[in-house]
């Protein structure tokens, strides 16, 4: 097989595994977009016109495209520019069919950034990310976006003195119950979604996992409109577990939007293609996620590598989407297997879902089988049968059942 025909294989995909708008994939400008510059070295590619990249999205299967606001319009723009390129950008969208589920500000590429938008010692850097991030509010509004992501890639400090974590904490409640307010105040039908991430562009970051942002959401002044944007290589570069901090997300009624990328443990953020990395725990991942009736979309922010050219950016874009769906054939072949069932209820899962005490606390104390009576020697020595389990996950991960 040559190159070339490879290419073609994994972009126009087979049967089941070619992507439709159906499977709600979507992708940011930013991602297709990046041109392979790294801190050690210079562009690899040139700039693609976002134009461009929502035909060639659509032609591939996607059905949605997110976008920084720079990334549509740069910064600095005249009005003038600035209306062209939204137009431009709009009919693009309706020849295609293309949605926008999401729209983000960015606050952390221009110098002025450079200690934070929304945490910025200096004041008059705050109101000015805050102007910023409420013309972007109205710009996802005028597009249809139902989700606004806030990532505050240079809300953090590398030095204890620099940063009084508390004040930072109140500037961050302050601007986001001030987009909550604006959202209520013009009608729109938005939701927030707070992205986390430990480090990276800066030493530390403030809420740098999903648990750390669940707990400020509770914080807000108008709660019922934040939630979450987890990302795969985030959640692993603090060492987590993804699959458990999304379904944490699901339990609370937090999960607005996810990024499906890959990641190889704990280092540099790697925005590889999902599927690409920890394999295991994106299978568990798309498990989760279409079993759980996630309706939103499988948002892909990855980062083509920097040695591919233009073909190859769109075929890491389609690997995105064609592992996601080979995922989610062998998840579900997993759970329609019926010696998985078996192994399940070995495993006791059936007795997980059962509340522990539907009678109250004055049963739990009057059942002497609870305590008094019970043999924990004997319970002690029962097998979980968790390995028969994980390894007939792991045959359908290989398509080995």
């Amino acid at each position: 097989m040559t190159a070339t025909t490879a290419t073609t294989d994994v972009l126009t995909g087979a049967g089941s595994l070619t992507p439709t708008p159906g499977d709600r994939f979507s992708f940011g400008l930013w991602t297709v977009g990046w041109q392979g510059r790294d801190p050690f070295g210079d562009a690899t590619r040139p700039p693609l016109d976002p134009v461009e990249s929502v035909h060639r999205l659509a032609a591939l299967g996607a059905y949605g495209v997110t976008f920084h606001d720079d990334d549509l319009v740069p910064s600095g723009a005249s009005p003038a520019a600035r209306e062209a390129g939204i137009g431009r950008f709009r009919s693009a969208l309706d020849r295609t069919g293309m949605a926008v589920p999401m729209v983000t500000t960015n606050l952390f590429t221009h110098p002025v950034f450079k200690d934070g938008g929304f945490t910025a010692n200096d004041r008059d850097i705050r109101r000015y990310a805050l102007r910023k991030s409420l013309r972007s509010l109205d710009l996802a509004a005028a597009l249809g976006a139902r989700v606004y992501v806030a990532w505050g890639g240079r809300e953090g400090a590398e030095s204890g003195a620099a940063k009084d974590v508390r004040c930072a904490l109140d500037r961050l409640k302050e601007a986001f119950d001030l987009l909550g307010e604006y959202i209520t105040g013009q009608g729109y039908d938005l939701r927030v979604a707070i992205e986390p991430k430990p480090n990276e562009p800066r030493g530390d970051l403030l809420l740098p996992t999903v648990g750390h942002a669940l707990a400020f959401i509770e914080r807000l002044e108008r709660p019922e409109l934040y939630g979450v944007n987890p990302e795969v290589g985030h959640e692993q570069m603090a060492g987590l577990n993804v699959p458990h901090a999304v379904a944490q997300a699901l339990w609370a009624g937090k999960l607005l939007h996810i990024d499906l990328n890959g990641q190889n443990g704990v280092k540099y953020d790697q925005d590889l293609r999902f599927g690409a990395g920890d394999l295991r725990s994106a299978f568990w991942l798309v498990d989760l996620l279409e079993t759980a009736g996630y309706q939103g979309p499988r948002h892909f922010d990855f980062k083509p590598p920097r040695t591919e050219d233009s073909a190859g950016v769109w075929a890491s874009a389609a690997g995105c989407m064609r592992n996601y769906l080979i995922l989610r054939e062998r998840a579900a072949a997993f759970r329609a297997d019926p010696r998985v069932r078996e192994a399940l209820r070995a495993a006791r899962l059936d007795e997980l879902a059962r509340p522990t005490a539907p009678d109250g606390l004055a049963g739990l104390l009057a059942d002497r089988t609870a305590h008094e009576e019970f043999d924990a020697d004997a319970a002690g020595e029962r097998g979980m049968a968790f390995e028969v389990l994980d390894q007939l996950a792991l045959d359908h991960l290989l398509a080995a059942r």
